[in-house]
């Protein structure tokens, strides 16, 4: 089981340091896909230039400077507690010039503009108060996601040379057991099945908040216990598929945000607390996904992905 957050800060809303603790609580990690630019104040961000943007554009807000330290605070407790922290890129482009339309060499300067903003924060920040994080990024960092899930295919081609093990940027499959992309392995969200199995959505948040609100970005209030009830139930329900069955990694990923009232942020703390206290559960992250996978047998990951994802096989007859 892995949970996955996209665009990791800690702001007003505390909620980086509510998943690191409660995944410490729960004895889980998790992996935290960090924005660039988050560690950039907005006094310095004509530094950013995104692809296809003017320096400086950026399709969400810059931090503030609080935000920046505690983040940088989080950041540290997070690689201290074993938790995975990977990338999500820089400016947050989406639709038109947005990582869709970019080549591979557009690519390759965001990544390493990711790179410089978080390697020179202290530089840039002009903190001196603030002790150096303990890991080097180029080290840490070997897998992201992409914003909006758009252009995987170039931006496989482009993380090649920076020798990443793992992306999560495929807009979606069913419930299978991973395999490789380009030598990288492919770490998708998934389909769930949503009202008991009418149909089958994204295992993540935005997927969730468009079923829920028709497609708006906030719904009905009065509709937020429902929502978050459905919620829990699709991703129990996933869970519960793949348990029960072909045992294949689940994978959640969510937003820091508090849409609709907080409902999916609600969601994950009772998935959390309910699926990595089963018997025989492992809350890992994707960096910690990847290092199992590397030393398993070929034979046996190719019989695992034959599976369907509800199907318990004779595991004799799978696993040699």
């Amino acid at each position: 089981m892995v949970f996955s957050w996209d665009g990791a800060l800690e702001g007003s809303d505390h909620l980086f340091s509510h998943y690191r603790e409660l995944a410490k609580e729960y004895n889980a990690h998790m992996t935290f896909f960090l924005t660039g630019i988050y560690l950039l104040p907005k006094s310095k961000k004509a530094l950013y230039h995104g692809p296809m943007h003017s320096p400086g554009d950026a399709a969400i807000d810059y931090p503030t400077d609080e935000h920046i330290r505690t983040t940088l605070e989080q950041l540290r407790l997070a690689y201290e507690e074993g938790n995975d922290i990977g990338t999500h890129f820089n400016g947050h482009f989406c639709g038109d010039k947005g990582g869709g339309d970019w080549s591979v060499e557009e690519w390759k300067s965001e990544i390493d503009q990711f790179y410089d903003f978080v390697e020179h924060w202290k530089t840039n920040t002009g903190f001196t108060d603030v002790p150096p994080l303990p890991f080097d990024f180029k080290q840490e960092v070997t897998g992201g996601r992409a914003p909006c899930l758009e252009g995987q295919p170039n931006l496989l081609k482009a993380i090649k040379s920076y020798g990443w093990r793992y992306d999560a940027s495929s807009p979606g499959d069913f419930q299978i057991w991973p395999s490789k992309k380009n030598g990288v392995w492919d770490f998708p969200l998934q389909m769930l099945p949503y009202e008991n199995g009418k149909y089958q959505g994204l295992s993540m948040d935005f997927n969730f908040l468009y079923n829920q609100s028709g497609g708006e970005t906030s719904g009905d209030p009065a509709k937020y216990p429902q929502w978050e009830k459905t919620t829990v139930d699709s991703y129990l329900a996933g869970f519960d598929r793949v348990y029960y069955g072909s045992r294949a990694p689940l994978f959640i990923g969510n937003h820091f945000e508090d849409w609709n009232g907080g409902i999916y942020m609600k969601a994950i703390d009772q998935v959390v607390k309910n699926v990595c206290t089963k018997p025989e559960v492992k809350c890992v992250s994707f960096k910690e996904l990847a290092d199992w996978l590397d030393v398993q047998t070929p034979g046996n990951l190719q019989r695992l992905r034959t599976l369907d994802p509800a199907q318990s096989p004779d595991w004799s007859s799978v696993v040699k």
